[in-house]
């Protein structure tokens, strides 16, 4: 596919397109060129993806917007991946409906050109996985690798993927005559359901592989390295492409979704970009004013305190929260001083605290609170 080919140009719509007019020329061109309808061009797969990638960024107000401002290299690295992370069945289905080559698309094309994907021999895409990963904050912050030890199915490799025993091959069904479905009479209706006998495979096994037991699948453990960009939040699901489970006739393997669990960190809070950071800090330091170090996720730094400041203050330092995920530069960390009491004076602490209360307070919130008080007896 030509990853350089403009989108606009693909679906044949200029820059300004309302979505009314995204869809409308998706539909066309997905319906013309669906791998399904073209099984004699094999052209027309690479046109279906291609139509469906370009789709799948314009439809999406975020990415259009990156696309519009920095093309396609500008979805490389904002959590898209390349192409902008598209995968052009799961467009498909989510435009039209249904399930995938199980009958929603078989349905449609069904009825619309007498068949299509209900073919028994039709590529159909493979199941998706998912997996949860665990990073923690300081990850989360710099971006990391994750190594994950995967137990999904490979085709057999002791027959090819085919079921059967090497040396013997797969007979028609005799049932629905290598179809995979047949028809059964409901009243005034004829449905369509997939062979009882072959399971709408529209072949039989009759000396099936020892290995994979006819499956043509044997479970394999496989280790896949994810990259987990800057600034991904928890909860955020990453989307692999290729990796999950094998399909069937050929067909691509469907994808792997990884969903990422950023732990709890014991000084920080996060909420969207930014992060929350509560500071103890002695009684002298907020009434003489001072400067406080505050650790942040890339080293620390120095805060100046002002004389007077009141427990509670929150102070914001810009750009010292986490990256953001697309690109557009870092949020803030908020530092919320504390002033703690301490719990065990000294007799010389004492004296000089006794001396300091003797003296006439004319602090703000006291005296607005006593004048308060004074005013309810009154």
């Amino acid at each position: 596919m030509a990853a350089t080919r403009d989108y606009y140009e693909v679906l044949g719509v200029g820059r300004g397109a309302s979505d009314a007019e995204l869809k409308k020329a998706y539909r066309k061109l997905a319906l013309k060129y669906h791998p399904d309808q073209n099984a004699d061009d094999p052209s027309a797969e690479e046109k279906f993806k291609e139509v469906s990638e370009a789709y799948g960024v314009l439809s999406d107000g975020e990415k259009r917007k990156i696309y519009d401002q920095y093309g396609a290299e500008g979805l490389k690295g904002r959590g898209f991946g390349g192409g902008g992370g598209v995968d052009p069945m799961d467009i498909f289905e989510q435009f039209f409906g249904g399930a995938g080559g199980g009958g929603g698309l078989g349905d449609l094309f069904g009825g619309m050109f007498g068949g299509g994907s209900n073919r028994a021999d039709a590529p159909r895409r493979g199941s998706h996985l998912r997996v949860g990963v665990k990073i923690s904050l300081a990850e989360s912050f710099k971006g990391t690798e994750r190594t994950i030890t995967l137990k999904r199915n490979e085709h057999c490799t002791t027959c090819s993927g085919n079921g059967a025993e090497p040396g013997t091959s797969k007979s028609t069904c005799g049932t629905c005559h290598g179809r995979g479905q047949v028809h059964q009479r409901q009243g005034f209706f004829t449905v369509q359901t997939a062979c009882p006998h072959c399971h709408g495979r529209g072949q039989t096994i009759d000396s099936p592989c020892g290995d994979c037991h006819g499956s043509g699948r044997t479970p394999q453990e496989r280790e896949i390295t994810l990259r987990i960009p800057a600034g991904v939040d928890d909860g955020a699901q990453l989307r692999m492409t290729g990796e999950g489970e094998p399909g069937d006739n050929g067909g691509p393997r469907g994808d792997l979704y990884c969903l990422i669990d950023v732990e709890e960190h014991p000084l920080f809070e996060r909420d969207g970009d930014d992060l929350h950071c509560e500071i103890p800090v002695s009684f002298t330091l907020v009434a003489l004013g001072g400067e406080v170090d505050v650790p942040t996720l890339s080293g620390t730094v120095s805060l100046k305190v002002p004389a007077g400041t009141q427990s509670g203050k929150v102070f914001r330092m810009r750009g010292q929260g986490m990256p953001s995920l697309h690109g557009y530069g870092k949020g803030n960390l908020l530092v919320h001083l504390q002033v703690e009491t301490p719990r065990k004076l000294t007799g010389r602490q004492k004296e000089l605290l006794e001396e300091f209360e003797g003296e006439d307070d004319d602090t703000p919130r006291r005296k607005s609170f006593l004048d308060k008080v004074r005013d309810l007896f009154d």
